[in-house]
């Protein structure tokens, strides 16, 4: 039995969790992973995420009432990685290294990995409860899995099978890829998107994400100003003048409610150019182990997620229809799968 530190580091906050791990026992190809004890920061509130760790084990101890001898640990990181090194951008922390925090921790070993990354290690911990079926085919053994999840940005990630029947996880930049109109209104989309923001071109992403859904519905408003409900143009004027509104939320649950032609139609289109994406992600990968779809926004439109439109667009890709019919699809339902991952990537 090892003893772990798994974090889920953001801008936001920062989730650290101590973990009992035991080695694979049998046919197991993961080990079995107990929490001892999680808690959530406010990551502005500090200088370093070494504090963060040092008042954790503190506080640790005494809630588990015994030692805390951490060997590794591994933390997911919202932003990019290289050399097991890491510049948060939306933190004033110096920047984080492998062998600084192995240093100030006392640990053997510190992964430091993407966040979403660590939602692809994290996609092999999870349970049946955990998710949602969205296409119901048996998973094939030793066969690539692909995960994409779309929240502040959109995160892609892809999984290969190893000889012994693990999985390596690589992070990818599929999203920044052009983004493809599909039928005279997106083209209408992309170059409002483009002009607007004065860009050369447009990223899959700047459709597929929380900003996303904010662009599509001021394309609709500029569209059809006339569709436009008191309600949300007033929520609107105050996301433009304060920026404290979370517009693409108030859009979501508008359409989720049935409250708002345009909120409707904007999480519409968002969710037939969420399942084009995920089937353009299937065709390069043939994921018959299984795509996954995670990220912060899914759960909160779980019920438009199921209406049809999402897996009517993964399949939309006229001769290769039959091979996507072959995939298993699911819905991440768990928050935790970056913390989970996170604790299997320290168990390596």
């Amino acid at each position: 039995m090892t003893m772990l530190l798994a974090g889920d580091i953001g801008g936001t906050k920062t989730i650290l969790a101590l973990v009992n791990s035991e080695s694979p026992q049998n046919r197991e190809r993961i080990p079995q992973q107990t929490t001892l004890y999680e808690k959530a920061y406010p990551s502005q509130k500090y200088s370093d995420l070494t504090y963060i760790v040092k008042e954790f084990f503190a506080e640790a101890k005494q809630k588990i009432n015994k030692e805390i001898n951490v060997e590794n640990g591994c933390f997911g990181i919202a932003g990019p990685v290289v050399n097991n090194s890491s510049k948060l951008t939306n933190l004033n922390w110096p920047e984080l290294t492998g062998d600084r925090l192995q240093k100030e921790l006392s640990l053997q070993k510190v992964n430091l990995i993407n966040d979403f990354a660590a939602i692809g290690y994290g996609i092999l911990g999870l349970e049946k409860e955990d998710l949602y079926t969205l296409q119901d085919i048996k998973k094939q053994p030793n066969k690539p899995i692909g995960v994409l999840g779309a929240g502040t940005g959109l995160g892609e990630c892809f999984l290969t099978p190893l000889e012994n029947g693990n999985y390596s996880v690589f992070s990818s930049e599929g999203s920044h890829a052009d983004f493809a109109a599909r039928n005279d209104l997106e083209f209408e989309l992309s170059t409002y998107i483009r002009e607007q923001d004065k860009l050369p071109r447009v990223s899959i992403e700047r459709v597929v994400s929380g900003m996303g859904i904010t662009a599509i519905y001021e394309f609709l408003c500029y569209k059809y100003p006339d569709k436009e409900s008191e309600k949300l143009k007033d929520i609107y004027q105050a996301w433009e003048s304060k920026k404290e509104v979370d517009i693409a939320a108030e859009v979501s649950r508008a359409a989720l409610e049935n409250q708002d032609t345009l909120c409707e139609q904007t999480m519409e289109i968002f969710i037939s150019a969420y399942g084009a994406e995920a089937g353009n992600l299937a065709l390069k990968l043939l994921p018959y182990g299984g795509l996954y779809i995670a990220g912060g926004i899914v759960t909160k439109i779980l019920p438009l997620m199921k209406n049809g439109t999402f897996m009517e667009s993964f399949k939309a890709k006229g001769r290769m229809n039959s091979l996507l019919s072959q995939v298993p699809v699911y819905i991440v339902l768990n928050p935790k799968v970056g913390l989970i991952g996170a604790a299997l990537k320290a168990a390596q």
